[in-house]
Formats: C-alpha cells, structure tokens, sequence
C-alpha cells in the first residue's frame, strides 16, 4: 500500500467514518489497488488508528462492493470485471441519453455556457496529465447536464451511482491515449445540446459511454493476463 495514504481529518465527523471515507477514497483512485489485501493492523498503524474503526470501514466498503471477503485470507480490494462494468455502464447510457435529451428541452443561455467553460477546463485538465484533476473536471461537466435536466430524481439516479462511475472513470483517464477522444467527445456532446439537437445529443453520449466501457474491458483483461503470466 502507498506510504502516502493520510486520514483526512473532518472536526465534524465520527473518526470510523473519517477512516471510511479515507479508504473509500483511496479505493475508488486505485491508490489501493484490485485484489490489494486489506490488513487491519497494517492499515491501523498507516493511518494512526486503532483496528476497530478500519474493522468498520471495511465492513461498510463490503457492503458497497468495493471490497470483497476471501476465505483463509481476509478482506481485498474487488476487483472491475467486465460483468459489473457492463452493469453499471447499461444503466448510465440510459440515464445519460435521457440526461441529454432533457437538457435538450430545458438547458438555459446561462448553463449552456456553463457547459462550454467545462468543457475548456476539462481541455485544461487533459493537458495536465493528473488524473485526479482530469476525473474531477470529467465529473463536472456532466454534473452539469444532468442538473440542467431539471428532474430531481433523475439527479439522484445518477448520483447513486456516481462512486462507482469515479471508478470506472478513473481507470480509463488513466489511459493518456484516450484523452484527446474525450475531449472531441465533450466538445460534440456540448455542440448538440447547444444546437438543442436532441437525437445528436444522445448519440453523441451512447458513443462516450460506448468507448470508455471498450477501453476499460481492454485494461481489465490485460491485467488479468498479466495475473495469469506471473503465476504459471
């Protein structure tokens, strides 16, 4: 594990949740690894805590997914499979072209040029090469689509699964190959809904989806090679 991995102390938080949101964290930026071992002593003396409150955590990042319980081995990291990226990539390919549609509709002047300046700070962003900033302005520029629908609990659909979207998200912007992609990707998907062009928009977004879902399964299956070549 990174020797950097730091608590982020929270006056206003109960430390086992400071903990929890400390290794969430650093689960969904891969800074704890798939198929990292999670030890609770070494995970206690890393981050200045005693066992209970990273019992917690992980008891509560197990309910999420994020972590998986291995018999004679203890808690690690879950793994992507293609399986739960393809789950959650069916749902938010529908939720985005409805997303865009809606926007279509009801985007005012004032967020659609809310929209074109996220798309100049996320151009910004790629040519910074952090990943963390990348995903950070990625996020923002969609945040502001979906709140431009207008529909409360079409915003709560994609905020629920926003966590593991950050970490699909993650994995791919990793891969400096497909930020020029995303960024002539943004720049259609703001240029259809600024035309209000809705059968655009939203092919404009199944194609987003459809390549991040297309180079994330290349990255899972070559690191499952990798597994395989270093074990026989």
């Amino acid at each position: 594990m990174d020797g950097q991995l730091q608590v982020d102390m929270d006056e206003f938080l109960p430390l086992r949740d400071v903990v929890f949101n400390t290794l969430r964290k650093a689960i969904l930026t891969g800074q704890l690894k798939p198929g990292e071992r999670l030890m609770e002593v070494h995970l206690a003396n890393r981050l200045g805590v005693s066992r209970t409150p990273i019992r917690e955590a992980i008891r509560k990042l197990e309910l999420e997914g994020l972590v998986i319980m291995i018999p004679r081995r203890g808690a690690e990291v879950a793994r992507i499979t293609e399986k739960s990226l393809k789950d959650v990539l069916e749902v938010r390919r529908a939720l985005d072209a409805l997303s865009v549609e809606l926007a279509c509709d009801r985007i005012t002047k004032e967020d659609i040029e809310r929209l074109f300046e996220a798309c100049v700070a996320f151009e910004k962003a790629a040519m910074g090469k952090d990943a963390s900033i990348i995903a950070k302005a990625d996020v923002a520029l969609h945040d502001i689509i979906v709140e431009a629908t207008g529909n409360q609990r079409l915003m709560q659909l994609v905020n629920n699964l926003s966590e593991q979207m950050y970490r699909y998200r993650f994995v791919y912007i990793k891969e400096e190959s497909q930020h020029d992609i995303l960024v002539s990707e943004h720049r259609e998907i703001y240029e259809s809904i600024a035309c209000r062009d809705k059968e655009r928009a939203a092919a404009a977004v199944r194609l987003h989806i459809d390549n991040q879902e297309r180079s994330i399964i290349r990255q899972i299956r070559m690191e499952n090679e990798s597994r395989l070549n270093k074990r026989s």
